[in-house]
């Protein structure tokens, strides 16, 4: 409304202006901006027409000084984006220097980058150590479970009130606990304590889809993870017997569940998308290249240096799903409509 006023003011005396004859003489374009130039000329209006009577002289002064006082108050930020209008027409840019850019992963990463140091630091430590799985014990438990605790302090330092506001994210969280405890069971893994381990992931993975959500759906991406699913399996299944035949069978199924979900919010064409979103499909991702690593290994062939591709593919995958809690999908309110709807 400001903004209109004032133009409607600066109309109304250059209108004044040129009713009276006067010849405008505009500055070159360049050497004032577009709103000033329109006082000097209806100054210049003013000035230079003697062939007018003294009441249209006066009057015409009148306008002139009515316009001047209304440029004098045109906010600093109107200036402003005359400037940048001026710059981006000379670079050929064409949209404005003043348009709001979505933040990219660039930006994501800078933001959240030092809140990661710790796990970082803490994975170095478990390569470093690189302590013998043939002997477990509670703190070679511990040192591969740190790097999990650190992404639990990662997602705390986003404050208690976002995990308690978000649900995806609060679950994602819980799923962090739970592979903790898996990663642990793993530890004793030739002691029996494998199908532990096995089902604290599949907690995992069902959290974790849950904290993905259903929308948008992506058949397409559901069937290719379905038919790869199933080729994964029918790989494995020469090398199951007992329980590990069913076990493996719904493992698999939950972990290309979790996949589908994590991927179907990507959209390479025709729509944006969050860097978050490319998280959560690179994470799910190298989670399942561990997940088929870890079981080719047990129950089909040795696999090179499995430990090591095990643990890399697994922490990356790890550190990828918290991150994308940090734009997390539905506060409560949302979360509540979505459900209601």
């Amino acid at each position: 409304m400001e903004k209109h006023s004032h133009c409607q003011n600066f109309s109304s005396a250059q209108q004044a202006g040129s009713q009276r004859g006067g010849v405008s003489s505009a500055p070159p374009p360049d050497s004032r901006p577009l709103i000033g130039r329109g006082c000097y000329d209806v100054v210049g209006i003013a000035d230079r027409n003697p062939s007018a009577r003294p009441g249209e002289r006066e009057s015409g002064l009148e306008d002139a000084s009515a316009a001047k006082a209304t440029l004098a108050e045109v906010p600093q930020s109107l200036w402003e984006v005359r400037k940048d209008d001026e710059l981006v027409s000379s670079s050929g840019l064409g949209t404005g220097l003043r348009q709001a850019r979505p933040p990219g992963a660039v930006e994501g990463v800078k933001s959240e980058g030092p809140k990661l140091v710790p796990f970082f630091k803490a994975t170095c430590v478990y390569f470093v150590l690189w302590l013998p799985s043939s002997s477990p014990s509670w703190v070679s438990a511990l040192i591969k479970c740190l790097p999990i605790f650190c992404l639990w302090l990662f997602l705390l330092a986003h404050g208690l009130g976002f995990l308690l506001t978000h649900p995806s994210a609060t679950r994602i969280f819980v799923g962090l606990v739970f592979s903790a405890l898996g990663d642990a069971f793993l530890i004793w893994q030739d002691q029996g304590y494998f199908v532990h381990g096995l089902l604290m992931f599949a907690v995992t993975h069902m959290l974790y889809a849950s904290a993905f959500g259903m929308r948008p759906l992506a058949l397409r991406t559901g069937l290719v993870m379905a038919v790869l699913s199933g080729l994964c399996y029918a790989l494995l299944y020469p090398g199951l017997s007992g329980a590990f035949t069913y076990l493996v069978g719904v493992y698999v199924a939950l972990i290309s569940f979790m996949g589908w979900r994590a991927m179907a919010g990507l959209r390479l064409v025709g729509a944006a998308w969050r860097w978050t979103e490319l998280a959560a499909g690179s994470g799910a991702l190298l989670f399942i290249i561990s997940d088929l690593t870890i079981a080719l290994n047990k129950f089909c062939f040795p696999v090179p240096y499995s430990r090591a591709l095990i643990m890399s593919t697994y922490y990356a995958a790890q550190m990828l799903i918290a991150l994308s809690a940090v734009e997390s999908r539905e506060p409560v309110e949302d979360y509540r409509l979505s459900k209601a709807n």
